[in-house]
């Protein structure tokens, strides 16, 4: 795939003992999922639990290359037109009824059903046909190539037998399954308590092995202070460190006796976005004003003590589609005043930027509660701004409600917020013009000819070499219109209980081979699962 980041780093071990089933290990999440059919949500928590209850035909390996999950193999055409699956014979639903081909069809339907709230559609709407061909062999057909025809089919699979009825009646939100779910994956539902804590219980009949942990509990923390407090009391076994936490807080011998740090090139950038439907960011020289007037290497070694990488935009830096070779900000209050002069916005000798009918340039900043760093991120760009007249407030919200009631319904002028991005560069979701509907990615509300031909182009090639052109553009374009400054990739640094074992640090991080930690039976916490 041409990942070449770096391996990540284990900051410190202790002895392993055997591999034993049972024990329960607790994770620390900042916000609730929003539902348990992850097709239809688009926040990192649910996500996470999803992938433990639901599985796709392929996922991505240690090293980011994409292996048979569900599917024991494929077979591609030479025009990358057709694509063939044989699916593994083995695997049953949480309930005990067999997963086949049909359960395939039904989820390219659902996705593709105009009734689904998915931001997903995309992949699958570039089906020309599918069907079964038999129980456990299944064919899609493509009009075009797709690039990521193979990686699209990591989505996660659903049982046709419990959802059919409500993807025809458009009620696959308010299905059981969106709040008691039954999959293939490792781990089944047990229980959800909103803004309290999902438990999940290992798949025994699991068909790549039963998992050792016993049982997961997501415990929702919405502070990453009182998270870290929990982490000391061991409260917690698996956590996310603040760069601060992981530089200065954890340096000391009963904490690296009780835990193992991990840090690795994360896939996630942190950006400060403006709602384009602004007037005032629709123009761009106002949006390059104000990359102008943020000092990234402020952000990156005050807020992340360097535990980050710039970011020029939003492909991850050191793969394949990667380019430096674009337009560039340096910190300038200078340059930021006098593009905003151009924009129409002027001191009057008070210090605050007005436009033409003298209102004052100010807006709110809002951010999800929780995340000490985008709130420290926010405050530094508040003064930024206001250094060159421009007034601003920050607003911290829990982060349900600042997903349900204000990013989807864009009801906000600027964000400090973070994508993750994939192993492919492909990222037609976020920023093509026709995906702004409330469901959709394009928050923002971008729109860009220009950038939609090369989302497009990128992604309806199977040849690498072709594909790296349109990708290369594409970061120049978005540098140059800056529909949001780009912060920093910044390094995910999660720590885990040092009782954990069978944890393998690997260029894809580390929880690619969840399902073999284990906690030897001397060391176990507790009972149940």
């Amino acid at each position: 795939m041409g990942q070449t980041s770096a391996s990540p780093v284990e900051e410190s071990s202790v002895g392993a003992g055997a591999p034993a089933h049972g024990d329960t290990f607790i994770e620390a999440t900042i916000g609730d999922i929003a539902g348990l059919i992850p097709n239809i949500t688009s926040d990192g928590a649910s996500h996470e639990v999803g992938n433990m209850i639901y599985d796709g035909l392929v996922k991505a390996d240690k090293d980011l290359n994409y292996v048979g999950a569900m599917a024991e193999s494929w077979e591609f055409s030479p025009d990358c037109l057709e694509l063939t699956w044989k699916l593994k014979r083995n695997i049953k639903w949480h309930d005990g009824h067999p997963f086949t081909a049909e359960d395939v069809l039904f989820t390219y339907q659902a996705m593709i059903n105009p009734k689904t709230p998915t931001a997903y559609k995309e992949d699958f709407l570039a089906v020309k046909s599918a069907e079964v061909i038999d129980p456990y062999t299944f064919r899609v057909t493509y009009s075009r190539p797709l690039a990521k025809a193979v990686q699209s089919w990591a989505m996660w699979m659903l049982p046709k037998h419990l959802l059919e009825r409500y993807v025809a009646d458009g009620k696959l939100k308010e299905s059981p399954e969106n709040s008691r779910p039954v999959g293939t994956g490792p781990y089944r539902f047990q229980e959800w308590k909103s803004g309290e804590k999902v438990v999940l219980v290992s798949n025994n009949e699991y068909y790549e092995g039963r998992p050792y942990l016993g049982r997961i509990v997501y415990r929702v923390i919405p502070n990453q202070g009182t998270i870290f407090l929990e982490l000391k009391a061991k409260g917690v076994d698996l956590a996310s460190l603040t760069a601060i936490q992981y530089a200065r807080q954890t340096e000391y011998p009963a904490f690296r006796k009780a835990f193992r740090k991990y840090r690795y090139p994360s896939s996630a950038y942190t950006y400060f976005g403006f709602n384009l439907k602004d007037p005032r960011f629709a123009d761009r020289r106002v949006r390059q004003a104000f990359a102008h007037a943020i000092d990234k290497q402020e952000l990156m070694e005050g807020v992340l003590m360097g535990l980050a990488r710039e970011a020029t935009g939003p492909i991850r830096p050191g793969s394949w589609a990667y380019t430096n070779k674009v337009t560039r900000y340096d910190y300038s209050p200078e340059k930021a005043r006098a593009l905003l002069a151009e924009a129409g916005w002027k001191d009057n000798g008070d210090g605050v930027l007005r436009d033409k009918d003298g209102k004052a340039f100010s807006f709110t900043i809002r951010t999800n509660q929780g995340n000490e760093e985008r709130k420290k991120v926010a405050e530094i760009i508040q003064q930024r701004l206001a250094a060159i007249g421009v007034k601003t407030e920050i607003q911290v919200i829990e982060w349900a409600s600042f997903i349900k009631e204000f990013i989807k319904k864009k009801r906000f002028e600027a964000v400090v917020l973070g994508w993750g991005v994939g192993t492919d560069p492909d990222q037609y979701g976020v920023w093509h013009s026709s995906q702004t509907g409330p469901d959709q990615l394009n928050q923002i509300s971008y729109a860009n000819p220009e950038v939609d031909r090369l989302l497009e182009e990128g992604r309806a090639s199977c040849h690498q070499p072709e594909r790296i052109k349109y990708y290369h553009r594409f970061q120049e374009v978005l540098a140059e219109d800056q529909p949001l400054v780009f912060l920093y990739f910044r390094d995910a640094l999660p720590v885990v209980s040092s009782r954990v074992q069978g944890i393998q640090p690997a260029p894809s991080g580390i929880f690619y081979n969840f399902i073999q930690w284990y906690v030897p039976k001397q060391v176990q916490r507790y009972t149940s699962g």
